[in-house]
């Protein structure tokens, strides 16, 4: 059983230190600017999507 975890650890460290490619620091900073534009987006599109519903709600059922 511990020889089995053994080669199973010595395995997913042979993948990932001589088989994975690791993106270079520019396609990490290109790829963290487009999850971080798309995510204000989207916080942008909610904000006003709530403001406008509740404009609209505070019309329907004015206090």
């Amino acid at each position: 059983m511990f020889k089995k975890f053994g080669n199973y650890c010595k395995a997913c460290y042979g993948e990932l230190a001589h088989k994975t490619t690791w993106p270079t620091r520019r396609e990490l900073t290109h790829s963290a600017m487009v999850v971080l534009s798309a995510s204000l987006i989207i916080a942008l599109v909610v904000f006003a999507m709530d403001s406008v519903f509740s404009f609209v709600m505070s019309m329907v059922y004015p206090n």
